[in-house]
């Protein structure tokens, strides 16, 4: 199953799933039918199937939930390093300007962790962290904000003409005016 935001079930939803996979438990040792189970939990019947499999085979234990599906590529200590490397300016790491990409963060956790993930990866961990993607913005260098705002004000209006007609129009299409 996938998930929209890219992480998986939280600590409440898993104990929240444990528990009904415990109450199918219980039912099955009550002798109740995979149809009875699966409309009084309100789940489909493929998974009561699959729950009374592995209840016949390990027990309620069979039925625990075995913990997240999968471990970070960075734990919290290696995403703290990390975080103090990416604090350093792209530049301080052989990069010709200020912007951090993910190619370049993927490369870094490369030669920092001796790692390798995903773009996709990087992207969920660093926005699960609180990082944003940011567009800088393009400028060119040798812009004149005195002269831009002194264009606006001046220049802009004369050339943009008023905004409202002189006299009141139509709307509709059966004046033969408006054709």
């Amino acid at each position: 199953m996938r998930y929209p935001q890219g992480g998986g079930l939280t600590h409440e939803q898993q104990a929240f799933g444990e528990r009904i996979r415990l109450d199918a438990a219980e039912r099955f040792a009550a002798g109740a039918s995979n149809a009875e189970v699966a409309k009084d939990l309100r789940v489909s019947v493929r998974s009561v199937q699959r729950w009374r499999r592995a209840w016949h085979d390990a027990g309620a234990e069979g039925l625990r939930s075995a913990g997240p599906v999968c471990v970070p590529k960075l734990g919290e200590a290696l995403f703290a390093v990390l975080e103090q490397e990416l604090a350093k300016e792209p530049v301080a790491h052989g990069w010709p300007d200020q912007t951090w990409t993910l190619a370049r963060v993927k490369t870094l956790i490369g030669r920092r962790f001796h790692k390798s993930m995903t773009l996709s990866a990087i992207a969920r961990m660093l926005h699960r962290h609180g990082f944003s993607h940011q567009v800088p913005a393009r400028r060119a260098v040798e812009r004149d904000a005195e002269a831009v705002s002194g264009w606006v004000k001046e220049t802009w209006p004369q050339v943009e003409g008023p905004w409202r007609r002189s006299m009141p129009g139509c709307a509709s299409k059966t004046r033969p005016a408006s054709r």
